[in-house]
């Protein structure tokens, strides 16, 4: 009798012997099973391969990159912007003050040369102060005297009359009382 193939398992005197002496039927379940595992070690390695990209994937995946990157980019110019927006609210409101100060400086100095030229003119307007040579000056609206004074009474008249001036708020008399000589 001669052995077809017809795909089915083969005839059990074609099996080797087990250790009582009768055909072998785990070497068969064994041989299907060593089969199957292998078949499924290849499906398995075949999936866990990557398939190459088509063209079209590859363009699509690079459009992603490109959008996510300027997404990014545009984040970062936002916030770069903001950054340099209260930068320069910031600057803008330290030249504000700082010009203000200069302003009020340059206002306060001015109105003290004008109290002083004011201060002089009084001063030599009068008869008993007017061939003096007083010194006047003014810082922060206070007139400081000093120089000689002909009598009590001239210096005392020199306070009234750097009172009077406008803007003035207080009077340093300095005078030093010398009689003249006659």
């Amino acid at each position: 009798m001669s052995a077809r193939r017809t795909g089915h398992a083969p005839p059990l005197a074609c099996l080797p012997p087990n250790i009582e002496g009768e055909p072998d039927m785990n070497i068969t379940r064994r041989t299907q099973l060593v089969l199957a595992t292998t078949a499924a070690a290849f499906a398995l390695a075949a999936c866990g391969q990557k398939e190459d990209a088509t063209v079209g994937q590859k363009l699509d995946g690079a459009i992603e990159q490109t959008q996510m990157a300027a997404t990014e980019a545009r984040q970062d110019i936002q916030a770069a912007a903001s950054d340099v927006r209260q930068d320069i609210e910031s600057a803008a409101k330290d030249m504000k003050r700082e010009g203000e100060q200069a302003a009020q400086t340059v206002s306060d100095s001015a109105a003290d040369l004008a109290i002083t030229a004011k201060v002089k003119t009084a001063l030599a307007a009068d008869d008993q102060l007017s061939a003096l040579g007083i010194n006047v000056d003014t810082n922060n609206a206070v007139v400081s005297l000093k120089g000689p004074a002909p009598s009590a009474e001239a210096a005392e008249r020199a306070t009234v009359l750097a009172k009077a001036v406008d803007g003035v708020t207080a009077v340093n008399n300095m005078l030093v009382v010398q009689p003249t000589k006659s």
